[in-house]
């Protein structure tokens, strides 16, 4: 089942891929702690004649990475600042949350280098917390396209603490969509294609098979800090991204940029770039500068 956000804040799924039903409940969340159970309300409309939102804004997101190995050997390949190990996690600013075909705003005073990133997330069906592996398929809902927006130039001033946040939290830094696919239409989220293309060139091309650790580790790893229903936990993301490329700032994004995030089994969230002046209506603030690396 296909999992939606509609409209202003609407609930529904998807009838035969065109058709939204309305479901009964206040918002994603409620629906997952209800026990992803909802009476229909009645009302269906035609996918065309909605405007899909993000699909859930969770409580908490789980912003793992490293979990990836072709990612880390290729930030070494680049002569990147930091490893790019397994058990990296943060929590993801919330109110960055933007859904499908909605614009990410290019701030300019603050980053010279804005890159993409694709990853499979999971989304928490139930409470719970300290599981294991064997536990943790009971607690996966479902899964969703997520793009981590980062500024790679302030990532590597913030690495050097050892603690990375801001570079990717910034307002509209967080795509995901275009919906939530139910765990049980997934057979095997360990062998999933993934594709990243930027203005229809490839970017990032791989499979979920290449994981150096299994998605029922990662979800049970966290679960010391508690899993609330609904909530976001995600996965990596693969070789491929512009700051680790031969020309990085040839594929740095811009505005004017389209980005089509897609994996097997879920569909494709799009995104365009646009300029401060655009999402704004006014020139951006002054330039911030960081410090040299």
């Amino acid at each position: 089942m296909k999992l939606v956000t509609f409209d202003e804040g609407r609930v529904g799924h998807l009838l035969d891929g065109d058709t939204v039903e309305e479901l009964d409940v206040p918002t994603m969340r409620d629906y997952f702690a209800g026990g992803m159970a909802a009476a229909p309300t009645g009302a269906r409309i035609p996918l065309s004649d909605v405007t899909l939102r993000a699909p859930i804004v969770p409580r908490k997101f789980f912003h793992t990475a490293g979990n990836f190995s072709e990612h880390h050997e290729e930030s070494e390949s680049a002569g990147w600042s930091h490893p790019v190990l397994p058990w990296i996690v943060f929590f993801q600013n919330v109110d960055a949350i933007i859904g499908p075909d909605e614009p990410i705003i290019y701030p300019e005073h603050l980053t010279n280098e804005l890159d993409y990133e694709l990853e499979l997330s999971v989304v928490i069906k139930k409470d719970g917390a300290f599981f294991g592996p064997e536990e943790a398929a009971d607690y996966i809902g479902g899964y969703v396209i997520f793009n981590d927006i980062t500024a790679r130039d302030i990532q590597r001033r913030e690495m050097k603490s050892g603690v990375f946040s801001l570079c990717k939290a910034i307002q509209t830094f967080c795509p995901i969509g275009p919906w939530i696919v139910t765990a049980d239409e997934i057979a095997d989220p360990h062998n999933l294609d993934l594709e990243l293309r930027v203005n229809g060139e490839k970017r990032q091309v791989s499979n979920t098979n290449h994981m150096s650790v299994t998605i029922p580790e990662i979800v049970a790893h966290y679960s010391s800090m508690g899993y609330s229903a609904g909530d976001i936990v995600s996965t990596g993301t693969v070789s491929g991204v512009a700051a680790f490329s031969e020309d990085p700032p040839a594929w740095y994004l811009k505005p004017g940029d389209l980005i089509e995030a897609e994996i097997e089994g879920i569909g494709v969230l799009r995104n365009p770039i646009i300029s401060w002046m655009d999402g704004h209506g006014t020139p951006p603030p002054p330039r911030v500068e960081w410090d040299e690396i």
